[in-house]
């Protein structure tokens, strides 16, 4: 069974900085593509960033510039260092994972979510 689960959120003020960590659990299966989504209170969930196996990143242009997301294959965790938070920023905030099994399915996994908070 997997499962992702998140850690690192907080509240933050205006202008700092905060790392959010995703580690996938269990075994037999590989991922592709992980990412981070945010969803904030009455909206949609929306792209923060997502990486590929290989390392290629694509970013939403709202934290394009503050935000560098990261990878390490050997422990199936990616990560999120969010630079000059906005309040703006404030989320529920859920790391994702294309997870492909042995026999070659592929299917999408959620985190729990973790809150980020900044305060103007």
């Amino acid at each position: 069974q997997v499962q992702l689960v998140e850690s690192g959120g907080g509240l933050v003020q205006a202008g700092g900085s905060l790392r959010l960590s995703c580690a996938a659990s269990g075994s037999g299966f590989s991922i592709n593509a992980m990412g981070w989504y945010r969803q904030a209170p009455g909206k949609q969930r929306e792209l923060v960033a997502t990486v590929t196996r290989g390392g290629s990143t694509n970013y939403a242009d709202s934290v394009k510039g503050r935000c560098t997301i990261s990878r390490d294959n050997a422990q199936k965790t990616v990560y999120v260092q969010m630079n000059s938070l906005k309040p703006e920023d404030t989320a529920l905030y859920y790391c994702n994972a294309r997870i492909v099994t042995m026999v070659g399915f592929e299917y999408t996994y959620w985190g729990q979510g973790t809150q980020v908070t900044v305060s103007s």
